[in-house]
C-alpha cells in the first residue's frame, strides 16, 4: 500500500469552506494588502447558498462530484496561482483577481439546476455547463452592479475551464485577462487531479458521465484506467501547452508561503495516479482469483 507524505491538504482543509476562504484571504494580502475584501467575501458565501439550496430560483448541488468542496478548492488553487505569479514579478490589478477568483467560484455552477428543473441531478448538463456557469456568473454581476466589461472578462474566464475549447478562439480583451483565464483553467485541473480523495470520488464522477450520456467508460474501473491517460494526454498536455504552464506558478507560491520548496500539486496528482494503478492491479488480481474459481469448480 502506497504511504501518503503530501502536504498539499495539511495545510488547508479544503472540506471546510470556512479555513478555504481564510486561507485565500491570507494569500490575497501577500499579493497586495490594499483592496477591500468585503467583495470577494460575498460572492464566496453566495456560492455556499447557490449550492447549498438557499439561493432563490435554484435547487441544492446535486452532483456528487462537482460539489462545493470542488468548487472551492479550485478557487484556493487559482488564488495560490496569481501569488506564484506574482512572487515571479508579474503584477495584476485588483479588478483581475478579483474575476479570477469569481470565475473560479462560478465555473461550475452551471451544473446546478433551476427549480423548474426538477427531473434527475445537474449531471445531465455536464456537456456545455461552462456556458450555463457563463449566463448564472453574468445574471449574478449584473444583478449586483457590475460593469458589462467585467461580465465578459470573467465569462472569458470560465471558458477556459471547458477542456477541449480551443483558448485562440476566446476573444481575451487583454494580456492580462488571459493570463487569469490560464489561471482559472489551470485551477481547475490542480483542484480535480490533486483531490486527496480523488479515487473514492471517481465512481461519483463515473455516475455523473452516465446520467450526461458520455460514452467510454462502461464501469468505474474503466475509468480508473484511463485516469493516467487522461492526465498525461488531456491534463497536462493542456496545462503545458494550452494553459502554457501556468501550473508552475504552484512552486513559487509553496516555497514564498509555507518555505516548501516542492509542488505539492504535482506530488499530490502524481501520488493518485500511482494509487490508482496500484488499484486497478489489485482489482484485476482479485477478478483472475474469482474468475479462476469459477473455472475450477
Amino acid at each position: 500500500m502506497l504511504r501518503d507524505n503530501n502536504r498539499l491538504y495539511d495545510l488547508t482543509d479544503t472540506s471546510s469552506p470556512d479555513e478555504t476562504l481564510a486561507e485565500i484571504k491570507n494569500i490575497l494580502l501577500l499579493i497586495d494588502p490594499s483592496p477591500d475584501p468585503s467583495p470577494i467575501e460575498k460572492i464566496y458565501g453566495d456560492i455556499i447558498r447557490l449550492f447549498s439550496g438557499k439561493f432563490p430560483g435554484y435547487r441544492a448541488s446535486n452532483t456528487k462530484y462537482h460539489n462545493l468542496e470542488h468548487t472551492c478548492s479550485t478557487a484556493l488553487a487559482a488564488a495560490r496561482l496569481i501569488h506564484g505569479l506574482h512572487v515571479q514579478g508579474q503584477v495584476f490589478s485588483p479588478r483581475l483577481v478579483q474575476l479570477c477568483l469569481t470565475g473560479a467560484l462560478f465555473h461550475d455552477t452551471g451544473l446546478i439546476q433551476t427549480s423548474e428543473e426538477v427531473t434527475g441531478t445537474g449531471a445531465q448538463h455536464t456537456i456545455g455547463h461552462e456556458d450555463r456557469s457563463i449566463a448564472l456568473m453574468g445574471k449574478y454581476l449584473s444583478e449586483k452592479g457590475y460593469p458589462q466589461e467585467d461580465i465578459r472578462d470573467c465569462g472569458h474566464m470560465i471558458k477556459c475551464t471547458e477542456l477541449f475549447f480551443p483558448m485562440a478562439d476566446i476573444p481575451f480583451t487583454s494580456k492580462e485577462v488571459l493570463t487569469m483565464g490560464k489561471v482559472v483553467g489551470t485551477a481547475d485541473l490542480l483542484a480535480q487531479m490533486a483531490d486527496k480523495n480523488y479515487q473514492e470520488k471517481l465512481p461519483l464522477l463515473f455516475m455523473e458521465f452516465q446520467e450526461a450520456g458520455m460514452e467510454g467508460f462502461e464501469t468505474p474501473l474503466e475509468l480508473f484506467k484511463k485516469t493516467e491517460e487522461f492526465y498525461r494526454s488531456v491534463a497536462r498536455k493542456r496545462m503545458k501547452n494550452e494553459l502554457e504552464g501556468v501550473s508552475s506558478a504552484a512552486l513559487y507560491h509553496f516555497r514564498q508561503r509555507w518555505n516548501i520548496d516542492r509542488d505539492l500539486y504535482d506530488e499530490s496528482i502524481k501520488f493518485n495516479i500511482r494509487r490508482m494503478k496500484e488499484t486497478v492491479v489489485e482489482s484485476l488480481l482479485q477478478l483472475s482469483i474469482i474468475s479462476g474459481g469459477k473455472r475450477s469448480t
